[in-house]
């Protein structure tokens, strides 16, 4: 997949950064980079405090997430090629996203889903999971295919989280200035 200096350097992407737009590609290398990957999305996701990070969220768009609704590391676990079935009942909850800091949104999810998905060594396993289990995996699912919490804004949300999308376009802005700046310099 990708090199090891550059697993150590992936940190977490925030909104509008296109990648979360995108419809992400299947898993089919099972090996060490994968598993690094996924242990640095484990660090990522505890240090700033979520309960699941999607491949896409942190720049790469491969059908990868981890998830851990306790935040105790032993729970830590990855789903790679997920397939959401089985979705029973509805429950409206706020959801937040590490990629879109600042922003809650109401978001009606399934009370109950099951997921077949491979693990790190390609095996596959089937689960069920209720509430935030099942809240966790339909979002990070949503990231797999290039949804956003920010599809399931009502009007008043819209209107209540403004200021903080248009700080997010605006750091991505400045990030993205800074980056061509420094690409010019390195090609003098």
């Amino acid at each position: 997949m990708i090199a090891q200096k550059q697993i150590e350097k992936l940190k977490i992407v925030s909104h509008p950064d296109p990648v979360l737009r995108k419809v992400c590609a299947p898993v089919e290398v099972f090996d060490e980079s994968l598993a690094a990957i996924a242990r640095r999305m484990c660090v990522l996701m505890h240090r700033h405090n979520g309960v699941g990070l999607a491949g896409p969220q942190v720049g790469l768009p491969v059908r990868i997430f981890v998830w851990n609704p306790t935040g105790e590391p032993e729970n830590d676990a990855v789903f790679i090629n997920p397939q959401l079935t089985k979705l029973e009942g509805q429950e409206e909850g706020d959801e937040g996203c590490l990629s879109i800091e600042g922003v809650t949104v109401k978001v009606n999810r399934a009370l109950s889903a099951e997921v077949t998905a491979q693990t790190l060594d390609g095996s596959e396993v089937t689960m069920r999971g209720e509430g935030l289990v099942a809240r966790i995996w339909q979002h990070e699912n949503d990231h797999l295919n290039g949804r956003l919490i920010l599809d399931y804004m009502s009007p008043a949300e819209e209107i209540a989280n403004r200021r903080s999308l248009k700080e997010l376009d605006a750091k991505y802005k400045e990030l993205q200035a800074a980056r061509r700046k420094a690409q010019r310099r390195g090609r003098r």
